[in-house]
């Protein structure tokens, strides 16, 4: 494989594993238990990627402190107690992640998810001993800030132009833009395309094996 970079950031839900139906349910969930109105699916699905805070904040912004507190703990709670059937790599994304790493990459994850919730994804997925770094949203700034992208690539004493970022979000899109980095956006994801698009991806791949040709 003919190396355009050294380093690959992976965006996690929504681009390495399908678990847009778990996140979203358990979303509902918390929101019910607090006696709110459910938002629309389009726009839960919009702050996925978020950190868990500041998804519920763009959800609710006139809620106090102490509800969105609240909340984020109703979620976390019924995200790690209901497993969900739904929740299992997308088609390809193993042999990606296996080749990608036998040919020489630096892999890296940057997430919107807590610490706890990537750890356990990684374990139950088996692909954590293919990533060098990974980072999540509760030790670092949430998307679109590029800050993980930052602490990611001095970890590993690379620059931007040494990176391509991919993922399902907007919040992906623009964090890489944040730092001049280049980026994929992929289209099975958690935004459609016609929404991505006004980030101005680097590329578009409508399945993960289509990766090869761009890094």
């Amino acid at each position: 494989m003919n190396k355009k970079y050294e380093l690959v950031i992976f965006d996690w839900d929504g681009t390495i594993i399908d678990s847009q139906s778990h996140i979203m349910n358990s979303m509902k969930n918390a929101i019910i238990d607090e006696g709110l109105d459910v938002p629309e699916d389009a726009d839960i699905r919009h702050i996925i990627g978020l950190s868990l805070h500041r998804a519920i904040e763009t959800l609710f912004p006139e809620l106090p402190y102490e509800i969105i507190d609240r909340l984020a703990t109703n979620y976390r709670r019924h995200f790690f107690e209901n497993s969900h059937p739904d929740s299992e790599l997308f088609s390809g994304v193993e042999d990606v992640i296996r080749d990608l790493h036998a040919s020489g990459y630096y892999l890296a994850v940057a997430t919107g998810k807590g610490r706890h919730g990537l750890d356990i994804a990684l374990d139950k997925t088996g692909l954590e001993h293919y990533f060098h770094i990974t980072r999540c949203a509760d030790e670092t700034r949430s998307k679109p800030d590029p800050m993980m992208l930052d602490e990611i690539l001095t970890d590993l004493d690379l620059d931007p132009e040494q990176a391509i970022m991919v993922g399902d979000t907007s919040y992906d899109m623009e964090m890489a833009s944040n730092i001049n980095m280049d980026c994929i956006a992929v289209t099975y994801g958690m935004h459609d395309k016609q929404h991505l698009e006004t980030t101005q991806p680097t590329h578009f791949i409508d399945s993960i094996d289509q990766i090869s040709q761009f890094v």
